[in-house]
């Protein structure tokens, strides 16, 4: 809609004009590479001016100071990433998943590069991010905030640099920057790669043991049903290699019991519902037993959950009174051991790494880096010991 009052201030830089229809006035500039507008909110002309020159020296004031930009910001690429990712990636990949990474963004990142225009995001700021971080923190909900903030860990860190990386992606592919910046971990080293915490074949033996013992000290109520389950979970995590997390999606139409036509063993075949999406798992015999157990006691519908509660107060009472809390690298086990248990003895009885990993819904390279180079009886000895004829 064209204006039909048009008037021109401080020397034709600001212009104040009203459209047809319309009982107010609008102001107008082009300043920062950008042309500029706003509502005087004003009926009488000489109140709109007055509007009009105080919101330009505002507005040159913020370019002074550095605050308004001539380019997008880090905070409206990250709203354009946020809206994107939500659509595009809808069924595959996890709600909890995305859920973090849009927490990390809010949290974390639109805080500290919200206001900053896209090139200003060097490498250097980046480092500078990772040094701010290592003093400042959000309490989980309903936790109190310590006297002094404990550094994120290493993965976190990773994974708050991954949402960075995704958010500047989303500007390159948009043209709003011309280079992503170098996002490397400068002065440091790759991480030292630590072998995952896992139960040996004894130390598994010694926890089924407890959880059997456990369940049966119990007589009956809430305590009895807890230590039961339990002792089902720990045996149906380590014949499965199921993330607790995927365990905890289970229900009992995800679960059927089939005789392998490969090995001729009652197995179970599993839809599992996980981080990446959906694939699915074909378990070891010994995970048949518990899943009828468990079937049996729940009465369950096709609907509900295999394992509706965990007790991990229960579940780490046990580590502790069995000495299996940490592992000899100092390394806490917890309910993630029981599949890095699961990898590590389907490796040890010299099964395929393809088809663990395949089963597992990881990589070949995943297991090799955290599981392969710690297992000696992947080691062929007559490879190895090689001598020349003499």
């Amino acid at each position: 809609m064209q204006a039909v009052e048009k008037h021109s201030i401080y020397g034709g830089k600001v212009h104040v004009y009203r459209r047809e229809n319309s009982g107010v006035w609008q102001c107008s500039a082009y300043i920062a590479g950008k042309n500029r507008r706003k509502t005087t909110g004003e009926a009488s002309l000489q109140l709109a001016k007055e509007f009009a020159e105080d919101w330009y020296l505002g507005l040159k004031g913020k370019v002074r100071d550095g605050v308004l930009k001539n380019e997008k910001t880090f905070k409206e690429a990250a709203t354009q990433f946020k809206r994107e990712y939500e659509i595009i990636t809808e069924g595959e990949r996890s709600p909890i998943y995305v859920k973090c990474l849009m927490e990390r963004i809010d949290n974390y990142l639109i805080p500290y590069f919200g206001n900053y225009g896209l090139s200003e995001i060097t490498a250097g700021l980046v480092q500078e991010y990772r040094i701010y971080r290592q003093g400042h923190s959000i309490p989980r909900p309903h936790h109190k905030m310590p006297d002094q903030p404990k550094p994120p860990s290493r993965s976190t860190m990773h994974t708050e640099i991954v949402a960075l990386r995704h958010v500047l992606k989303t500007a390159l592919r948009h043209g709003w920057m011309s280079a992503l910046p170098d996002f490397s971990m400068p002065y440091k080293t790759s991480g030292k790669i630590t072998r995952r915490a896992w139960f040996s074949p004894d130390e598994y033996k010694t926890l089924y043991e407890a959880t059997r013992a456990e369940s049966k000290k119990h007589k009956h109520g809430l305590w009895k049903n807890a230590a039961l389950m339990l002792h089902d979970y720990v045996l149906f995590m380590v014949n499965t290699g199921l993330r607790p997390d995927e365990a905890s999606r289970l229900e009992y139409r995800d679960v059927a019991v089939v005789k392998d036509k490969d090995s001729g063993e009652t197995i179970l075949e599993i839809e599992v519902r996980g981080k990446r999406g959906v694939g699915y798992c074909k378990s070891m015999p010994g995970a048949v037993q518990p899943f009828k157990r468990l079937k049996a006691r729940a009465g369950a519908e096709p609907t509900d959950p295999i394992f509706p509660t965990f007790s991990k107060k229960m579940f780490n009472r046990i580590l502790e009174e069995t000495n299996l809390k940490v592992d000899r690298e100092g390394q806490k086990r917890t309910a993630y051991s029981l599949r890095h248990t699961y990898i590590c003895f389907r490796l040890m009885e010299g099964a395929d790494i393809y088809q663990v990993a395949k089963n597992c819904r990881t990589s070949v390279e995943m297991i090799q880096k955290y599981y392969a180079d710690h297992i000696k009886t992947l080691i062929n000895a007559a490879a190895v010991n090689v001598r020349r004829k003499k």
